[in-house]
């Protein structure tokens, strides 16, 4: 949500990908806020209301398999790793790290994508693939936060640029 929408509205330059492990394959969840089927902000509400639905979509769905569940929610059954390269295609990647650059000090170029974790902290070999694909280290602080509190800082800071 806190990537997304602002007051009335919602991001146009953003989309959401979630990534997780499933019972056979991993899945994403895809949400593009511009694909939903209106502009109005109800719509694009109820289109992020539809994403949880997108993992039942995704029932028998074969190994990199893509499904559009409603205009703008998509699912793909997909490794991360193999999301992440796709991503390293059109974007500069930045991933979260205590000892990274501070945000402040980093130029962005268009299109960058920011890879964040939940609680659970991405394994270090995991890391090691983002490095060998360019992705760059960046710190909000000295304090852990939550992917949900790290998306509203990035955008402040996007915005003040």
């Amino acid at each position: 949500m806190n990537a997304v929408f602002v007051a009335q509205s919602h991001r146009p330059d953003v989309v959401v990908t979630g990534a997780g492990k499933h019972q056979d394959y991993s899945r994403t969840i895809r949400l593009n806020p511009m694909r939903c089927t209106t502009s109005a902000a109800s719509t694009n509400a109820r289109c992020s209301a539809r994403s949880p639905g997108a993992l039942d979509a995704s029932r028998g769905m074969a190994k990199e398999e893509a499904r559009e569940v409603e205009s703008g929610v998509g699912v793909r059954t997909v490794a991360f790793e193999r999301l992440v390269q796709e991503l390293a295609a059109g974007h500069q990647l930045f991933v979260m790290d205590p000892k990274g650059t501070p945000i402040r000090e980093q130029p962005f170029q268009d299109n960058p994508c920011f890879l964040l974790t939940d609680h659970i902290p991405m394994p270090k070999k995991s890391f090691n693939s983002l490095e060998r694909l360019g992705a760059k280290k960046l710190t909000l602080g000295s304090k852990m936060l939550f992917a949900s509190q790290c998306v509203v800082l990035i955008h402040h800071e996007l915005d003040q640029r």
